[in-house]
């Protein structure tokens, strides 16, 4: 009695076990899932905010916004290019390593960008533009290099995929076309032996045969002449 109540116990804990875990899991891949949406919908009005800038600010405050717009652009269409390649090509998981890289210069470029939208020294900030422009510029077109690089790479396994495919669809039509290759057998033999004749050529030559006369010869042969018995038989010749 004391064993079934230790096994029940048991066995009542470790339940307790898993719905503590379970409800953990849960809690967790929720708290994921809205902390990927904030993340998304701030990434959208923060990209919102800049297009806006871009258009209403004029002179360095603008071109601020146009860069980090443009840098965060690209950043985010890499890396979206490089993890879903990387789940079926194993190669670009090195080139993702690469990006990671990439974006931490990414990164500290547009912090730095976003700190200097509030500079009050105009002056002192258009001298600074073109040395930001030149890093922008730099990283922008690493990112779209690599970028650039998986859609390619992609493009070219696709169109190997199709062609390996495409000849084995041709050798597969071919095969069930084997008939207009190969002769059928019998068909020699078959176009040596005479054709019967139609019906209606029976017909005509066995009607012909019944209505046409025999045909006599032009000329009779003599009738071979009666014997009697007085007739004289004929006298030899003599040369005397």
């Amino acid at each position: 009695m004391e064993t079934v109540i230790a096994v029940l116990a048991l066995l009542f804990v470790l339940f307790l076990a898993l719905g503590a875990y379970a409800t953990v899991k849960a809690v967790g891949a929720a708290k994921r899932g809205v902390d990927r949406t904030l993340t998304q919908a701030r990434r959208t009005v923060e990209d919102t905010t800049l297009r806006a800038r871009t258009l209403a600010l004029p002179g360095p405050a603008g071109e601020l916004a146009q860069l980090r717009l443009r840098l965060r652009t690209s950043l985010r269409a890499t890396r979206e290019a490089l993890e879903a390649g990387a789940t079926e090509d194993a190669s670009l998981k090195e080139s993702l390593g690469l990006f990671e890289r990439l974006g931490a210069h990414g990164r500290q470029l547009d912090e730095e960008l976003r700190r200097l939208e509030g500079e009050p020294d105009r002056s002192g900030l258009a001298r600074r533009l073109p040395e930001l422009r030149e890093r922008t510029e730099r990283i922008t077109k690493s990112a779209d290099s690599l970028r650039w690089a998986a859609h390619e790479r992609a493009r070219r396994f696709t169109e190997d995929d199709l062609s390996t495919l495409s000849g084995q669809i041709d050798i597969e039509a071919g095969a069930l076309r084997h008939w207009t290759t190969e002769p059928a057998p019998g068909r020699d033999t078959a176009a040596a032996e005479p054709a019967p004749p139609e019906r209606g050529e029976r017909a005509t030559g066995k009607s012909a045969a019944q209505t046409d006369p025999p045909v006599r010869p032009a000329v009779a042969p003599p009738a071979p002449r009666a014997t009697y018995p007085w007739d004289k038989k004929p006298r030899p010749e003599t040369t005397t």
